[in-house]
């Protein structure tokens, strides 16, 4: 039996208002200037400053950047880092979707080391202790608020990701209310990246064990029974709740097993389409599990009973099927585009998209279920254009 290393954010509070406890929170980690991350959007939103308000209310000095890009470009990343520098801040407060917390990870280390972005792309290369770090979703996907990567744009517009067991938050806040002003396709992208990660950690070939199974299984069933309440009433608090519950517990899941074939195809559509990053998942998780079914079959039929409760499936072929019919039909209806063709994709762009996937992004290849070569993921995007 082989052996396993699991790491995960020491504290998670999830808390409908917590958010009105963020400056006592942090002043507990012994701050006394935090700069709070977010995107204009959250700003604009009043997120923002019931986060300042919170911390000035403990007493906290609080300054706000506001400009996170999706995809976050290494600019922008540096910029905030700057910011903090400037600022004098001895914690970082991320707020909002996973850009914005992918952000504040690595702001966090940057402000307190002295290496470049570019030295810690990769794998554990980061030296020295991060900023105090308080991560608070406003989306229910991601997971990002409990992992330890940060995927970001370089200078020449490619994905990089950085690895580093310094970007787990001291405390993950999990505040349904924040969520409830997400549009619906917000919801539903985000919905489907958090069940694709549940999916793909436990079908994970190199990494998955039984910590990240059960919370897979788990998180697969929270999202699965919440996912259309909330897309049907977005004002439903308790399915929110559930759903940012389920985000968290696959975010986890899948940075100890890792995620798979699904993102590496997805991760094209983002940097030369943005296509955001649960969307595209949506668009091309249904060829690469059908794809992936004769090698994959036991786990998607353990995963089905998960997804669809009550189920009575005939074989481990029908389970395992009507997983990943099960899939289809929630992004079919969950209002998203569904064809490449629809976001401005063409067939000539098939070639480029494929041979990126295959050169440039092995590390989530190899914890497939199936080998994948530039023949299959041309193929897999052929049937969505």
């Amino acid at each position: 039996m082989s052996g396993f290393v699991f790491q995960t954010t020491p504290k998670v509070i999830s808390e409908i208002g917590g958010i009105s406890r963020v400056g006592d929170l942090i002043a507990g980690l012994g701050v006394h200037k935090a700069l709070v991350i977010c995107d204009p959007g959250i700003a604009a939103s009043g997120l923002a400053e019931r986060a300042t308000a919170a911390l000035s209310h403990a007493g906290i000095a609080p300054f706000v950047f506001d400009a996170v890009e999706a995809d976050p470009p290494v600019r922008v990343v540096r910029r905030a880092a700057e910011a903090a520098r400037a600022f004098g801040a001895d914690g970082i407060i991320g707020l909002g979707g996973g850009s914005s917390l992918d952000t504040a990870k690595v702001v966090a280390l940057l402000a307190n080391i002295d290496q470049s972005i570019e030295e810690l792309f990769g794998v554990d290369l980061a030296r020295g202790r991060r900023l105090p770090l308080i991560q608070v979703p406003t989306t229910a996907g991601t997971g990002s608020e409990v992992t330890w990567v940060s995927v970001l744009t370089d200078d020449t517009g490619q994905k990089k990701a950085i690895y580093a067991p310094q970007l787990l938050p001291d405390i993950a806040l999990l505040d349904a209310e924040l969520t409830l002003g997400m549009p619906s396709r917000v919801t539903a992208a985000t919905g489907l990246d958090a069940m694709v990660h549940a999916i793909e950690a436990y079908t994970s070939r190199t990494r998955k064990n039984v910590i990240s199974d059960a919370l897979a299984t788990k998180a697969l069933a929270l999202l699965g029974r919440h996912i259309g309440p909330v897309l049907a009433d977005g004002s439903d608090v308790a399915a929110r709740a559930a759903m940012l519950e389920g985000s968290m517990l696959a975010g986890i899941a899948f940075i100890n097993a890792s995620v798979a074939s699904v993102h590496a195809l997805s991760y094209p559509l983002g940097t030369h389409f943005h296509v955001p990053h649960g969307h595209g998942n949506a668009l091309v998780m249904g060829p690469v599990f059908r794809f992936n079914l004769p090698h994959a079959q036991t786990a998607y039929a353990e995963l089905a009973p998960h997804l669809l409760p009550g189920r009575v499936f005939v074989s481990e072929r029908a389970a395992a099927e009507a997983l990943v019919e099960g899939m289809a039909e929630i992004f079919a209806a969950s209002g998203l585009e569904t064809r490449l063709g629809a976001l401005g994709i063409t067939e000539a762009d098939i070639p480029g998209m494929a041979e990126e996937v295959t050169v440039g992004i092995t590390r989530l290849l190899v914890n497939n279920p199936r080998d994948m070569n530039f023949d299959d993921v041309a193929g897999l995007y052929h049937e969505i254009l």
